[in-house]
């Protein structure tokens, strides 16, 4: 299911971090990405089983799942293509992103029928199809309608919320 984040915190006292929060990337290095929040550029360590090389997985514009490792530091765990919708097919909506070209994606329920030429988040990984296309890419992280329930249940059921770092 579809969460709506409304809440920029961690519970820091949560000694196995369960909250995410999304951040959009504005820029993009090996180590670090950064995002803006608050105003203001902040750098965002990638969690360990985050594929390298990242800078050339990771863009501006991308959508990121951010959680607390249990040292308090702030990891990446999972990204959002920011992608160029083209159209509908039948169950599948057609988009366009730079990295992988042309591509068919189920829609979550979050997906809302948008027209050519809108842009979408779009996600690979998660069980259940090889892309997913969830809310409308956004201006603001906050405001990102992406399935972070599931992120969440995939680092939770491989146990791995403790090997972030």
């Amino acid at each position: 299911m579809a969460v709506r984040i409304k809440s920029n915190t961690f519970a820091s006292h949560d000694p196995a971090p369960r909250r995410l929060r999304c951040g959009i990337v504005v820029r993009v290095q090996e180590d670090v990405c950064e995002i803006v929040e608050g105003g203001q550029l902040c750098p965002v360590r990638y969690a360990a089983q985050f594929p390298s090389p990242r800078t050339e997985r990771v863009s501006p514009g991308h959508l990121v799942a951010i959680a607390a490792a249990p040292d308090g530091t702030r990891v990446a765990v999972w990204r959002w293509y920011d992608a160029v919708v083209i159209g509908e097919d039948p169950g599948l909506i057609r988009l366009w992103e730079p990295a992988h070209g042309e591509v068919l994606a189920q829609p979550r329920p979050a997906y809302q029928s948008r027209p050519a030429g809108t842009r979408a988040y779009l996600s690979a990984g998660l069980p259940g199809a090889d892309w997913w296309v969830a809310g409308a890419a956004v201006t603001s992280a906050e405001d990102a309608d992406v399935e972070l329930d599931e992120v969440e249940q995939l680092y939770t059921e491989h146990d791995l919320w403790n090997t972030l770092l």
